[in-house]
C-alpha cells in the first residue's frame, strides 16, 4: 500500500506542539518534530511553530545542531516591533524561519495600522518566505484584506491568518462568516492560514465546552468549492456538513493537485489529524502510535 501523502494535503498541518492544549516542552517538541520530519507522512507536516518570546529568550540554544537545518514558523507573541529581534537569534544557531505569524489588531480595533507596521518590518525579515497577518473577524476586515492583497500584488510575501476557535464562543466564526472570509480571499487571490479550534476532521460539538468546532475536512472541501468559483452559500453549506461523504467527494477528485488558497493550520498534535485523514481514506498508510 502506498504511504505517500497526496499533493492536496502537502504541508497541511503545522506543528504547534508547544502551544495549548498540548503545551509540550521545547525539548520534547523538537524531538517529536524530528521524528515527524523523517516519517513516511513527513509531507503532511509544516514547520515547528515557536513563540518569538521563546526564541528571544535563547531557549533554542543547545537544543539544535548547526547542520540540522531546522525550519520553524515564528509566532509573534511579543508583537510586531519585536519580530526582527527574535529573528536575529536564529541564523547563528542554524535555524531558519520559513514563516512569521503575528496579530495586527485585537477584536474591534482597526487592523490597517498594524498591517502598515508589519509591512514596514518585512525588510528586516531576510529569508522569510511568508508573513501572515492575523486578522480579527470583526471591524475593518474587508479593508484589511484589500490592503494585504495590494501589498502582495506589489511583491510582498504577505498573506492572511484567521482564528477559528478559542476559549470563548465569539471566537468561533459561524459557517456563514467563515465562508465569506474564504470567498473574500478567493476574490483577492489571497492565501490564508487558520488557527485554533480545528481539532477534528468533521464539524462537531465539543461536549466539555459546548462549542461547535469547524472540521478541517469541511474547510478543505469549502476552500476547493470556493476556488472552483462556487457561491458563498455553497461554501457555507459545506462548512456545516456532518456527513463526510460529500466532503470526501470534493477532496478525492483533487488529491493530485496542489491545495488552493488555504495554506494550512496549526495543530498541537500531528498524529491526531493524520489518524483522521487515514480513517477518511485521504491518506493511505499506518504508523505505530
Amino acid at each position: 500500500m502506498s504511504t505517500q501523502v497526496p499533493a492536496l494535503l502537502d504541508g497541511l498541518v503545522d506543528d504547534a506542539a508547544v502551544f495549548p492544549p498540548g503545551s509540550a516542552t521545547l525539548p520534547d517538541a523538537l524531538a517529536a518534530h524530528r521524528r515527524h520530519r523523517t516519517a513516511w507522512y513527513a509531507d503532511l507536516v509544516g514547520p515547528l511553530l515557536i513563540p518569538a518570546s521563546t526564541v528571544a529568550a535563547g531557549e533554542l540554544g543547545g537544543l539544535v545542531d548547526l547542520g540540522e537545518g531546522l525550519v520553524i514558523g515564528l509566532i509573534g507573541d511579543t508583537g510586531i516591533a519585536r519580530l526582527p529581534f527574535a529573528l536575529s537569534f536564529l541564523a547563528p544557531g542554524g535555524v531558519t524561519a520559513r514563516q512569521v505569524e503575528v496579530a495586527v489588531a485585537k477584536r474591534g480595533e482597526d487592523p490597517l495600522p498594524g498591517i502598515a507596521e508589519l509591512l514596514r518590518r518585512t525588510d528586516a525579515m531576510p529569508g522569510v518566505e511568508a508573513v501572515y497577518a492575523e486578522l480579527p473577524l470583526t471591524f475593518g476586515l474587508m479593508g484589511a484584506l484589500d490592503a494585504l492583497a495590494a501589498a502582495r500584488a506589489d511583491g510582498m510575501p504577505i498573506a492572511a491568518k484567521f482564528r477559528t476557535g478559542g476559549l470563548a464562543a465569539e471566537l468561533f466564526p459561524t459557517p456563514a462568516e467563515l465562508a465569506a472570509v474564504i470567498c473574500a480571499c478567493r476574490d483577492r487571490s489571497l492565501p490564508f492560514k487558520l488557527t485554533a479550534g480545528l481539532h477534528q476532521a468533521i464539524r462537531h460539538l465539543d461536549p466539555e465546552t459546548g462549542f461547535t468546532h469547524h472540521g478541517y475536512a469541511n474547510v478543505l472541501a469549502a476552500t476547493l468549492a470556493a476556488a472552483d468559483g462556487d457561491r458563498v452559500e455553497t461554501v457555507a453549506e459545506l462548512l456545516t456538513v456532518l456527513d463526510p461523504r460529500p466532503l470526501l467527494e470534493r477532496a478525492s477528485a483533487r488529491l493530485d493537485a496542489p491545495r488552493p488558497l488555504w495554506v494550512g493550520f496549526g495543530s498541537c498534535s500531528i498524529l491526531e489529524p493524520l489518524t483522521d485523514l487515514i480513517r477518511l481514506g485521504l491518506v493511505n498508510g499506518g504508523y505505530d502510535a
